[in-house]
């Protein structure tokens, strides 16, 4: 008795296996003859054989489309990651993952959300994989020098010393993403610049990435000056948490402003997290959610 079995379709090796091992197991268990070509498998031997060798390598043949299938089967989309000198880092979150593939697609992203949800870690860890693969020159980290209730004129030092302390953070970022030494050197060099936000007055920077933290903290005018200062190539990230402004009364803040004024430009996204964003402690979620409530109620 002759039968032949299609296999259209199919990866001939997942059917038998490698160098035939599969075919030959059931010419051996069966003591028939087998052979595939030409998207067939030939069985020929007595019938009871052959019937009973045709059940066996159908349901096989089962098995095979099932991983194929699932094979072919689109993976899941992978969470948005950044891969840096020091550590590879994930989003944690939707929200976060918006964040992420906005730097990738906008020129300018604006992220507003509250403390602990990645909105300055993930732009500096962005912006340092983008100077290791060269896809920018150098990198600016700023910060409006503005805290509540303080004035750099009433603090002790020097300048450097007294805007140190509103830097910290930024040097904190790259600090889990460069190692010491490179730091230094791309300090010294000036790939990388921290300075306060009035330093960026009069500034055209091309070839790279600009961030400014902290920035629900900086004036109508002084948003206008740092957007402007963005050149050919360059990407600009905005963070801030419009929640904590510290600027007098009567000012108001230039993140606010631009949400308004900005929104319907193409190239600029805007991106707002929440506290289902943050990935520091379970109970800063549960701070955040209590002061909004307040606010509301208010």
């Amino acid at each position: 008795m002759k039968v032949s079995i299609p296999i259209s379709g199919l990866e001939p090796t997942l059917i038998s296996g490698f160098n035939d091992e599969l075919l030959k197991e059931i010419e051996n268990r069966f003591h028939i003859i087998v052979s595939m070509r030409n998207d067939f498998i030939y069985l020929k031997g007595s019938e009871q054989k052959v019937k009973e060798a045709k059940k066996v390598i159908q349901t096989m043949l089962k098995d095979v489309k099932a991983k194929t299938t699932e094979i072919e089967k689109p993976k899941e989309r992978e969470p948005f990651s950044v891969t840096t000198p020091k550590r590879l880092i994930k989003a944690k979150s939707s929200g976060q993952a918006e964040y992420l593939e906005a730097i990738d697609n906008y020129d300018i992203v604006v992220s507003i959300g509250p403390a602990g949800t990645g909105k300055t870690y993930l732009g500096v860890a962005k912006a340092v994989s983008c100077l290791m693969e060269k896809k920018i020159e150098r990198l600016v980290l700023t910060r409006p020098a503005v805290e509540a209730g303080e004035s750099l004129g009433f603090l002790p030092g020097a300048i450097e010393e007294k805007v140190d302390p509103y830097l910290r953070p930024l040097y904190d970022a790259l600090n889990d993403f460069l190692p010491y030494d490179r730091i230094r050197k791309y300090l010294d060099m000036k790939v990388i610049e921290v300075a306060p936000l009035a330093y960026m007055r009069g500034r055209t920077l091309n070839d790279a990435f600009i961030i400014l933290d902290e920035a629900q903290n900086t004036t109508s005018m002084q948003m206008k000056m740092f957007l402007t200062r963005m050149g050919w190539r360059s990407k600009v990230v905005v963070t801030g948490d419009i929640t904590q402004v510290d600027l007098p009364n009567n000012v108001f803040s230039g993140l606010i402003e631009i949400q308004h004024l900005l929104k319907n430009i193409a190239g600029i996204k805007f991106v707002y997290l929440s506290e289902k964003d943050v990935v520091r402690h379970r109970l800063v979620q549960e701070i955040i959610k209590a002061y909004e409530t307040k606010n509301s109620t208010q």
